[in-house]
């Protein structure tokens, strides 16, 4: 196929992809420029959808009942050839008959061919760029109904089309439109998808919805040098590691921890009791509240905990891809919280923060941003730059 891939560029330059099925030659061509990381569109036409339409009540539709019934004759059935010129025998009778029909003589191709459905996939996925961003699903009334981000917005979108569950039809159903935003950083499009669904509540998207928190894990070093982890009321403040929209979520997620990583329930303030914690009595717990652990052992378990939790450095910013060339997106971090983001030229030349935090986009930080973000830096080798205050 690379061998003959430009020629097959250069013949369909303009012009529109022809076939019998044409979903399945057409994917089929698609996946092959695919695979040599280029991306191929061309209009299509189908002469099975064509067939139905303007001569309905065939008792098959197959390339060779089809034609034999039209008197077509086929050179070499299932060769490529001879099917492809069968084929174009039997457009030119269905163009002859579209002239000739009151109801389809002055109707569009596409639209002879297509449902209300059909239309509408190739609107919006024509709408749609390949690109990294956030897009929006709008009803008829132009109300937002889903938000969803990728690294390639097209390909997603176009995934919704090849989910066959019941919430899928039903958002298809509803869908008319979409707008989408390009951000060319992966980790912008995550952090504005989560923002856009709290702020706006789509009825199709169940996650990240929630923008009420009621409860912070946080945690604090005591007299005795021994660090504590506590589930407190919401408030923003220093040394809290997650924060949740329901306590029950925050006791989970701090047994949790204490199962994986054996911490003292006494110092994880799910215990009173001045002497030995119940986990100690069942072997759960290494004896910290008991005298029987020394506090430098337990707190480097506790260290641990914290630092997957928070961030190496105090004061940085991520670099990322940019939406287009020259151009890099930036996320600032200051006392190890998100700031926000923004966009910087390659031209542009920062000297401080306070110049840096001027490119900055305002937008409503969540408390739920951080843990976005780490995640992300996780699983990614990202680009940081240290700040000096």
């Amino acid at each position: 196929f690379p061998q003959v891939a430009k020629d097959i560029l250069q013949y369909t330059e303009g012009k529109i992809f022809v076939a019998h099925n044409a979903a399945f030659d057409y994917h089929f061509i698609r996946d092959e420029f695919a695979s040599l990381g280029y991306t191929f569109r061309r209009e299509t036409l189908c002469t099975v959808k064509l067939s139905r339409k303007l001569m309905p009540g065939k008792l098959s539709y197959s390339l060779g009942r089809l034609c034999a019934s039209l008197g077509i004759e086929i050179q070499n059935r299932h060769r490529a050839e001879g099917d492809a010129v069968a084929t174009g025998k039997l457009l030119d009778l269905l163009l002859q008959l579209k002239t000739q029909s009151r109801e389809y003589k002055s109707t569009p191709l596409a639209r002879i061919m297509s449902s209300r459905t059909e239309q509408l996939k190739k609107y919006i996925l024509d709408k749609i760029p390949e690109t990294c961003g956030v897009y929006y699903f709008l009803d008829q009334q132009k109300k937002i109904v889903y938000i969803g981000k990728s690294v390639n917005m097209y390909q997603r979108a176009l995934s919704h089309y090849n989910t066959d569950t019941k919430k899928s039809r039903q958002m298809l159903y509803e869908l008319h439109d979409v707008d989408f935003v390009e951000t060319g950083s992966e980790l912008i499009s995550l952090l504005m998808e989560s923002e856009e669904i709290k702020r706006h509540q789509p009825l199709y998207n169940r996650q990240r919805k929630k923008d009420v928190f009621t409860h912070n894990l946080i945690w604090f070093t005591d007299e005795e040098g021994i660090i504590h982890f506590q589930i407190k009321a919401y408030e923003e403040e220093s040394g809290t590691l997650l924060s949740f929209v329901h306590y029950a979520s925050a006791r989970e997620t701090l047994e949790r921890w204490m199962e994986a990583h054996e911490l003292c329930q006494r110092y994880c303030g799910l215990s009173e009791s001045t002497s030995a914690c119940f986990h100690y009595q069942i072997r759960k717990c290494r004896g910290i509240c008991a005298g029987q652990e020394d506090v430098a052992v337990y707190n480097q378990r506790a260290i641990e905990l914290i630092r997957q939790h928070t961030y190496v450095h105090p004061d940085f910013i991520i670099l990322d891809r940019g939406r287009r060339a020259g151009e890099h997106a930036f996320i600032l971090i200051l006392n190890y919280a998100y700031q926000g983001y923004g966009y910087l030229d390659e031209q542009d030349r920062i000297s401080d923060v306070d110049e840096l935090k001027s490119y900055l986009h305002i937008r409503q930080v969540h408390p739920d941003d951080d843990a976005i973000i780490r995640s992300w830096m996780k699983q990614k080798n990202p680009v940081i730059r240290i700040l000096k205050k």
